[in-house]
């Protein structure tokens, strides 16, 4: 079994959807699937497609030091760290009221190695080189200040490092495009400016010694070494 079957075979342990946002981002419930196809032009199996892709850098042995950020509630990074009991996990978001659906969620699915804690990954509270791994789902997108979070978990990440993860980019869909600056930006859930696919690529490129960047639909998953 590949590692990104490994991942898809851990979120059969995810249980129900806690509210609202867990449901849209797994399309496990009605409003979740439609936002899906309505919005991403995306399946459950697309969606399952970019989520285990966002992971398959971080080896099912991993043992290291590993932050996520932003957290959100969990829902797509518990299943994995789950599996990875050995592993030294840290999961930090902006938002309390997040970071509580995600602390509850591990609670709940008996994971004992992650810590949680408040703070800004434009000014993230760990000394450069502090981390094996680095995992950011579907944040990138959402950051106000994009090129701090770039210095930030670079900064952070030690040399031979991962950086891995997916996010929104513009260009790869023109009805998601439309559909994001009608709602998405109006209501604050997305900032400007974007990445294009290519934008990414260049820039993960010139960052990091190794980068594959790819798309499903208008999510770019990336997969970065230091």
């Amino acid at each position: 079994m590949s590692r990104k079957d490994e991942i898809k075979s851990a979120y059969k342990s995810l249980g129900n959807a806690h509210g609202f946002y867990d449901g849209m981002m797994t399309g496990t419930t009605l409003p979740g699937r439609m936002i899906l196809k309505g919005v991403w032009r995306m399946t459950r199996k697309d969606a399952l497609e970019y989520q285990a892709g966002a992971f398959e850098a971080i080896p099912a042995d991993f043992k290291g030091k590993l932050l996520e950020v932003p957290v959100g509630t969990g829902v797509l990074s518990m299943p994995v760290w789950k599996t990875l009991p050995e592993a030294e996990i840290t999961c930090l978001d902006y938002s309390e009221k997040m970071m509580a659906s995600a602390r509850s969620r591990a609670a709940e699915m008996g994971i004992s190695n992650v810590a949680f804690r408040q703070g800004d990954v434009g000014a993230l509270p760990f000394a450069d080189e502090s981390f094996d791994a680095v995992v950011s789902l579907n944040g990138f997108h959402a950051f106000p200040d994009k090129e701090a979070a770039y210095r930030e978990t670079y900064r952070v990440l030690k040399p031979g490092g991962i950086f891995c993860g997916c996010f929104y980019v513009k260009g790869c869909n023109a009805h998601t495009d439309k559909r994001i600056r009608q709602f998405y930006i109006k209501r604050g859930f997305f900032t400007e400016p974007f990445e294009t696919l290519e934008s990414l690529r260049t820039r993960l490129e010139g960052l990091y010694g190794e980068a594959k960047v790819y798309n499903v639909q208008s999510i770019a998953v990336f997969q970065c070494r230091k």
